[in-house]
């Protein structure tokens, strides 16, 4: 069986809908944290499937998809750290990480 741009879209389209429901869903902030970071991947494998399937053999379009999948990647992991610091922030204050308990900018 041949690997087709339809495969890498499907997969891509499942894994964003999966990330859609963890973060929509779940209540607890890493749970969110963990489904929108599915999201970024299925975006990333939606770009490199691009990429790969690209009828344009030009050098400088031919990375576009893996240059742009790196940036994402990159920006995840930076998302990553800063997010989880302010889970373990707001966990010494207030002893959860359940979203809908976390009203630090009320007064």
């Amino acid at each position: 069986m041949q690997l087709t741009l339809n495969h890498f879209l499907v997969l891509g389209a499942v894994l964003f809908c999966i990330g859609l429901y963890g973060a929509i869903v779940k209540r607890n902030a890493i749970a969110v944290l963990m489904g929108i970071e599915i999201m970024l991947n299925a975006v990333n494998i939606t770009m490199v499937g691009f990429s790969y399937f690209n009828t344009v053999k030009k050098f400088s379009e031919l990375l576009t998809g893996q240059i742009f999948a790196i940036f994402i990647i990159t920006v995840a992991a930076a998302e990553a750290a800063v997010a989880l610091a302010m889970i373990i922030a707001i966990y010494r204050k207030r002893a959860t990480v359940d979203v809908g308990e976390i009203d630090m900018m009320k007064w």
